[in-house]
């Protein structure tokens, strides 16, 4: 029958503790004494106990309304520390954030985020894993992972999308014999072959491919790999060419191929659960990330 106990009973018998009578009680709680007598009546019948008797003055407690007042005073001051949502400010939050995120926005975004967290919220703890898709929404639903950081073709529906900024492609290599003036024209480049990035799917077909046919200028994949850090790798010990995100750049052992025109970038997103879209602390953390990275022009 415990469970039948509501906060308005254990308020109403907190204040029977306080004044030890049933008016005074009545007024502390602003309801009248009827009021009062109602609730004590139906707290009677929960608990199976008088709770309080009547005295020439008031009311005494029972010796089983003595034995439980610690806790309802403990439930009560527990209640009275539940943050209200405009109080909570990062400096007194104390939570996992867990962060599904790309190679690109590990490095980019959470390695940034990592030292202002560090600073501005001391109190929250970070986990980051490895780009989900698969079952991302499910996890998310189940509170497993808070936030995702990854580009805009990748989020499943259902999910809360907020654009953070958009990222250029550049070209690059490392191969030294690819020489030009200014630029290279696209027809020079396609005699080249390409690593692409393929994130989640084994495919030939890089983002890029759609616009190099749009030129009639179909280019030669000859190596795809799952992460723009690997692309980085393969790149710097071969004569293959590729496009990376402009943030990656200047990376050692690679140099640009400045074009005269260039494949479109991409949108690099959070998202989250639905659920979420009032929550103070990812509020406060997606305006961090944007005010840190904004769009490049």
């Amino acid at each position: 029958m415990i469970e039948k106990l509501e906060i308005n009973h254990l308020r109403t018998l907190d204040a029977l503790y306080k004044f030890e009578n049933l008016s005074a009680a009545a007024e502390y709680l602003a309801v009248s004494q009827q009021a009062i007598s109602l609730q004590l009546k139906k707290i009677r019948e929960i608990l199976s106990d008088q709770l309080f008797v009547r005295t020439g003055h008031g009311v005494v407690a029972t010796p089983y309304a003595k034995l439980i007042q610690p806790h309802i005073r403990q439930v009560l001051m527990h209640l009275n520390d539940i943050p209200l949502p405009h109080t909570i400010t990062p400096e007194n939050t104390a939570r996992t954030l867990v962060m599904s995120a790309t190679d690109y926005t590990q490095k980019i975004i959470v390695g940034e985020l990592m030292k202002d967290l560090r600073i501005s919220a001391p109190g929250v703890k970070v986990i980051v894993i490895n780009i989900e898709s698969a079952s991302l929404i499910q996890k998310m639903r189940q509170g497993d992972i808070d936030l995702t950081l990854t580009s805009s073709g990748y989020v499943p529906e259902g999910l809360v999308s907020e654009a953070l900024f958009t990222e250029k492609y550049l070209c690059v290599t490392a191969n030294k014999n690819i020489v030009f003036d200014d630029h290279l024209p696209l027809e020079r480049l396609v005699e080249h072959d390409f690593v692409v990035v393929s994130p989640g799917i084994a495919s030939f077909k890089g983002s890029a491919d759609s616009w190099f046919e749009q030129q009639n200028l179909p280019r030669k994949v000859h190596v795809s790999v799952p992460s723009f850090f690997i692309a980085q790798e393969y790149l710097k010990q071969t004569d293959m060419v590729g496009f990376l995100p402009s943030r990656l750049m200047p990376c050692a052992g690679l140099f640009e191929i400045p074009l005269k025109k260039y494949p479109p970038g991409y949108e690099v997103v959070a998202a989250y659960h639905p659920s979420a879209k009032d929550d103070a602390f990812m509020l406060w953390l997606l305006d961090r990330i944007r005010q840190k990275f904004p769009a490049i022009a």
